[in-house]
């Protein structure tokens, strides 16, 4: 997909949230066997390291990877964000980053504005592709951009069939802003459900990939996280066929506003 700095990332892209340090390595690399070429970590993770140790010894060239990692709130600010992006990097061992993103707005702390323009500052030297967010709500959308002239590139929030903020999509296409979802399968609540399961037997899917499909038809960019090997390359398998606008309808009338993660007008965890 085509960022609104020019800058493209791939719909299909691979997450690591809650894969442990031992697991990451070898789970990484069989993400990129497999043939995914976007990774999505945070310094939250505490995994960077083994990620980019995955990178480094695939043997695929780094401007074929598209790698994305987080700021944690406690970095928010200026000159601190500027240090955990040297950190992370150093982790990550890599020279350039193609997408940063604030993990969560924690607008009661009042930092993310100074913290996306320390993000602008890391562009403009060359450091990182894209600059987005992730968890940000409409006001905290309306404020950043209203106070530092840019309009992020991607936010990434939680969606998933039962949660699949329409207002806040809305809001993202208005602005050119591309919606990458975590959590895409709703921590595995939605593979049970029996609409979902339904469609899938009609067309001979899983239900996972059925939810991975009905993400890439809404146009968002999704991250799934697998450490099984065999279910890495059955997320990866969506590509070969279509759900008609009957089963799209059907998944999407699921949504009931149901987080399974936290609300980021509350969450601020890991604040000093």
């Amino acid at each position: 997909m085509v960022l609104n700095d020019g800058n493209v990332i791939p719909q299909l892209g691979f997450g690591v949230w809650q894969v442990s340090e031992d697991q990451t390595t070898a789970t990484v690399a069989t993400a990129l066997e497999t043939g995914y070429r976007s990774i999505d970590t945070a310094a939250a993770y505490q995994n960077e390291t083994e990620v980019g140790r995955a990178i480094a010894e695939s043997g695929l060239p780094r401007d074929d990877i598209f790698l994305t990692t987080k700021l944690w709130n406690s970095d928010q600010g200026y000159d601190s964000t500027l240090r955990a992006f040297d950190a992370s990097m150093a982790k990550l061992g890599v020279e350039f980053l193609d997408l940063y993103l604030i993990h969560w707005p924690v607008a009661a702390a009042g930092r993310f504005v100074d913290t996306f323009r320390a993000f602008q500052t890391l562009k403009a030297q060359g450091r990182i592709g894209s600059i987005g967010v992730s968890n940000f709500q409409i006001p905290h959308l309306e404020r950043l951009i209203a106070e530092t002239g840019e309009v992020p590139a991607v936010n990434q929030i939680e969606l998933h069939p039962t949660l699949a903020q329409p207002r806040l999509r809305e809001f993202h296409a208005e602005h050119a802003i591309v919606t990458e979802a975590w959590s895409p399968l709703g921590q595995g609540q939605e593979l049970t459900n029996p609409v979902i399961t339904a469609i899938a037997a009609e067309i001979g899917r899983t239900p996972a990939q059925v939810v991975i499909r009905w993400h890439l038809q809404l146009g968002t960019v999704v991250i799934p996280k697998s450490v099984t090997p065999a279910r890495i390359r059955e997320n990866f398998d969506v590509f070969s066929f279509e759900l008609t606008a009957d089963q799209m309808g059907r998944i999407s009338a699921l949504d009931t506003g149901t987080r399974v993660g936290p609300d980021p007008d509350e969450f601020a965890y890991g604040l000093d």
